[in-house]
């Protein structure tokens, strides 16, 4: 059985459904990524679950035990919020051993366990110090060594790095990572950030509009996507979509032929099954997907080139005035105005 299991849950705010039908299995274990746009309901999902929201209907079950009517302090969870919620006139150990403290743990046990998580987030010369004296990265450190002292059945994660600038967030994130493969925690992460995700989870829960849009290993949602929300949230540079008309289908109904500025394609992916021959759908490619072919399908007008470092991303306007993107590993000598032309690879595009 899930070690958390959501059947059917759903929240309301006065008229309005914020989170819709939601169905979940989280395993033992798993590090399990809700992320998705502003406003879609992932923070609200991971409240419902930790009891600091009450359900406007369904089952939340964690490790075998139904929790809807039990507060937070006895779901056997532990949640490290976006705002370190750290009490600044303790000390990191008091911080740190508070939870445990209201408990009434004998002194000789908390002083173990505080130490002990002390030790796996590499902070024992921190715990005299108060949260004033620490860096932003630091501070989480304490809140992520606060839910580990409990033993907590699940670990919930609320946006824990979206304080931090870039270069901090990269190395909390890789800590967080080392954290879940040492302790084996099954693990909740909210974030909108689809790189946090594609490299933190198992499995990661796309949402939009309280629905769960799709749910599946991170290489599995980027590479087939069962809608084109998904696509197009997944991957940086996002996915471009091309407006175009559908020729035909194979006998399976899986593969697709298009019609595309003037060219017919081979068999490409076909995800929106329902639709017919002479329908208007959308061509899916991914801009790492397109190559500078002489003879290319698409054409572009190039508007802006931007230089990372590790790769260049092209912006570019097509002859219909539709915007999209290029994206090449190489340093390109590209000039703003000049025209494109691009093939891409069948295999790995989308028929939306």
């Amino acid at each position: 059985m899930a070690h958390v299991e959501l059947k059917g849950v759903t929240k309301t705010f006065g008229n309005t459904e914020v989170i819709r039908d939601v169905e979940l299995e989280i395993n033992k274990g798993e590090f399990v990524v809700f992320v998705g746009p502003s406003g879609c309901g992932k923070s609200t999902l991971l409240r419902l679950i930790s009891g600091l929201e009450k359900l406007s209907s369904g089952e939340i079950i964690i490790a075998n035990k139904e929790v809807m009517d039990l507060p937070p302090s006895e779901r056997g969870i532990a949640m490290v919020f976006q705002s370190y919620a750290l009490y600044p006139h303790m000390s990191v150990y008091q911080n740190m051993a508070f939870s445990l403290d209201l408990q009434k743990m004998p002194k000789l046990e908390i002083k173990q366990r505080v130490e002990e998580a002390a030790k796996i987030l590499q902070m024992e010369d921190l715990l005299e110090r108060r949260p004033a004296a620490l860096s932003g990265g630091q501070r989480q450190r304490v809140a992520i060594g606060r839910a580990i002292v409990r033993n907590p059945e699940v670990f919930l994660f609320d946006e824990p790095l979206s304080n931090l600038d870039a270069a901090l967030r990269h190395d909390t994130r890789v800590e967080i990572a080392k954290l879940h493969r040492q302790l084996g925690a099954t693990t909740v992460y909210v974030t909108h950030d689809q790189v946090e995700a594609m490299t933190l989870a198992d499995k990661i829960v796309v949402l939009k509009d309280g629905e769960v849009m799709q749910v599946g290993a991170p290489m599995d949602l980027f590479n087939y996507p069962e809608n084109k929300f998904v696509a197009g949230f997944l991957g940086s540079p996002k996915m471009n979509f091309f407006e175009c008309k559908l020729v035909s289908k194979n006998g399976a109904k899986t593969l697709g032929k298009v019609e595309f500025d003037g060219h017919n394609t081979n068999y490409i992916r076909l995800v929106s099954q329902e639709k017919s021959a002479g329908d208007a759908v959308h061509l899916g490619i991914r801009p790492q997907d397109l190559k500078i072919k002489t003879n290319g399908a698409i054409t572009g007008n190039v508007t802006l080139v931007e230089r990372l470092g590790t790769e260049t991303v092209v912006e570019l306007l097509s002859k219909n005035g539709f915007p999209f993107r290029f994206a090449s590993p190489e340093t390109l000598d590209l000039e703003i105005g000049s025209q494109v032309c691009f093939s891409f690879d069948r295999q790995k595009a989308h028929i939306f």
